[in-house]
């Protein structure tokens, strides 16, 4: 992951500490630690959308932050658990936003493109299709899940995948592997009414 300016990586776990034991103003001091990876993490994941979506990274970054430090118990330890953590909120924020334009639209939902090998290259699938497979391969294995969370939407490299989950690049290599073959198989299958 890109470093914090040129804060050490204990400067935000100390914030993100009084801001788990509910510190008045810790939040207004975590935003501008964190703001630039949480805009590169938003970044990753808004070039996986559509063409015409019409948020920016920014209002991205803002609508998860705010879901991040208004949580009623965070529960991350660090940095690295926080960045994790806002991946994952990352993918509900678009989920939820996708879930109101096809309710507005009744089109079928709205569409992302895939690459990393989950799906053809540059293939469009709905959003809420590969919500739904991700909640599948969350069943059948997690770690594989966070693993393509961490990817695809918050754009890390396996590396970055193996610090963040705390598993061998070899385990994260592996579970990245499966992982698309499931989606792959899970999108393929929900295109066939299967």
């Amino acid at each position: 992951m890109s470093p914090d300016a040129d804060l050490a990586p204990s400067d935000v776990t100390q914030v993100l500490a009084r801001l788990r034991s509910g510190e008045a103003g810790a939040a207004d001091q975590l935003a501008p630690l964190v703001y630039a990876e949480l805009r590169r993490l938003a970044g990753a994941a808004m070039r996986r959308e559509r063409a015409e979506h019409t948020w920016q990274p920014t209002e991205l970054v803002h609508e998860a932050y705010m879901r991040l430090v208004t949580a009623p118990h965070p529960a991350w330890r660090d940095r690295r658990q926080f960045y994790g953590l806002a991946a994952r909120v990352m993918r509900q924020v678009l989920v939820d936003h996708a879930r109101g334009r096809a309710r507005a639209k009744r089109d079928g939902g709205a569409r992302v493109t895939l690459d990393e090998g989950i799906a053809a290259p540059a293939a469009a699938v709905d959003a809420l299709a590969l919500d739904g497979a991700l909640d599948q391969l969350a069943a059948a294995d997690a770690r594989a899940a966070r693993v393509v969370e961490l990817r695809y939407f918050a754009g890390l490299t396996l590396e970055e995948v193996a610090e963040v989950v705390g598993a061998s690049l070899a385990t994260v290599k592996r579970d990245w592997h499966f992982a698309r073959a499931f989606l792959r198989l899970a999108l393929n299958d929900g295109a066939h009414g299967g």
